[in-house]
């Protein structure tokens, strides 16, 4: 982990700067930031604004890091941006500065700010890679800064206690913004949280939602409570309207769903169609979410067979402790090209909880295998522990 954005800014700069006068909303925390992000986007379209989105991970093209009018760019649009940033890139390195030691991160995220620059847009809404203070969107002055949620991951790089977590994703919080998130103040995070916005004189906003809210409603609060802030203060939509949480209508939450977070799909066999869920869900925390939300559908009858893939820094061991408790059988696989813990290890912290339990290596064969125990249980089948995994299997045959 890198000790600074000299780097980045020094792309920046090179690139003319792009995001200064830029207005951002940034979004940051442990999960549920990027459906935030298409939310917010979502709603500001809907009030008539040129809105750009920039998230993270991608699930199949990389072009969907870039939406404009929630469209992602094309790829040669894409291409163009990159190929200015990766000259700013050499440029730093020949003049020994800053940008020399820029990572693809930074090139990509110098690329997608330089076509929002030249878009002429209203609004950025700007996800956070991987943490925030040190992240390279960090760049940007958020007008308002949402934190999600706080959970235990990449704790060899942002901590090993929520609290730490914390103190890293509120760096993306900068004086004179306005901090939306869900952390009461007396959590362990959110009081690292409150503590920062009364250090920098932010106020700080938390949406009114039960203890037992879905993920979808918890979402939709979060970006509505930002739509409300702007609204209040000064800004106003095409229609000369102040912003305000009514604009995330069905229309606009339908318009904001993305791959891969509680996907529907189905599957169909000889024994009749299965229900598919994918869901990038790597934490145990969001997982038991995910799996609470979609235990009361009735449309997904009968018992959960899981596929499961992991990346080697997730809590493995975590995550099938919670996926057992609700799952029939599980089955290990893994993400080719990608460092993650062996099919083989995920079968056997499985086993070791006491649920039926296989590993098949490659994707498309543990696809085969779970659709075809949860055929033969009359169940549906849940693919999760990573995007990477979803973005693998999406395009697959007899996936409908």
């Amino acid at each position: 982990m890198r000790v600074g954005l000299g780097p980045m800014r020094d792309l920046l700069a090179r690139l003319g700067d792009p995001q200064a006068c830029l207005p951002v909303v940034h979004v940051g925390g442990t999960k549920g930031k990027g459906s935030v992000c298409a939310l917010i986007e979502a709603g500001l379209m809907r009030a008539g604004l040129r809105v750009g989105r920039y998230a993270s991970p991608h699930v199949e093209s990389v072009t969907e890091r870039v939406c404009l009018q929630g469209i992602p760019v094309g790829a040669a649009r894409l291409a163009g941006a990159l190929t200015r940033a990766l000259d700013a890139h050499e440029a730093a390195r020949r003049g020994g500065t800053a940008g020399a030691d820029a990572t693809w991160f930074d090139v990509l995220t110098a690329a997608g700010f330089t076509l929002f620059g030249e878009a002429g847009l209203d609004w950025a809404v700007v996800e956070v890679g991987l943490g925030g203070r040190l992240d390279s969107t960090n760049a940007v002055d958020g007008k308002v800064a949402v934190i999600t949620n706080i959970g235990l991951e990449h704790t060899e790089i942002l901590g090993h206690t929520r609290a730490a977590i914390a103190a890293e994703k509120v760096g993306i919080l900068k004086p004179g913004a306005a901090l939306v998130t869900t952390l009461p103040p007396d959590d362990e995070a959110g009081a690292v949280v409150a503590a920062r916005a009364a250090a920098l004189g932010c106020p700080v906003l938390r949406p009114a939602t039960a203890p037992s809210a879905s993920i979808a409603a918890e979402n939709a609060a979060l970006a509505g409570l930002v739509l409300d802030r702007l609204g209040a203060g000064g800004v106003r939509g095409r229609d000369g309207a102040p912003l305000h949480a009514g604009l995330l209508d069905a229309a606009a939450r339908a318009s904001a769903s993305l791959p891969g977070r509680l996907e529907r799909r189905v599957i169909r066999t000889a024994r009749g169609p299965v229900p598919v869920v994918l869901d990038g869900a790597h934490v145990p925390f969001n997982l038991a979410a995910v799996l609470h939300d979609l235990g009361g559908d009735p449309t997904l009858a009968g018992p959960c067979t899981a596929l499961v893939a992991l990346a080697g820094d997730k809590d493995a061991a975590g995550f099938l402790a919670v996926l057992a408790r609700h799952a029939a059988a599980i089955v290990g696989t893994e993400m080719p090209e990608r460092r993650g813990h062996a099919a083989a290890a995920l079968r056997a912290l499985a086993a070791g909880e006491g649920v039926e339990a296989e590993a098949v290596a490659l994707p498309e064969a543990g696809l085969a295998r779970a659709t075809e125990l949860a055929a033969r249980r009359g169940g549906w089948l849940l693919v999760t522990g990573s995007l990477h995994l979803v973005g693998a299997l999406r395009g697959s045959t007899g996936l409908e």
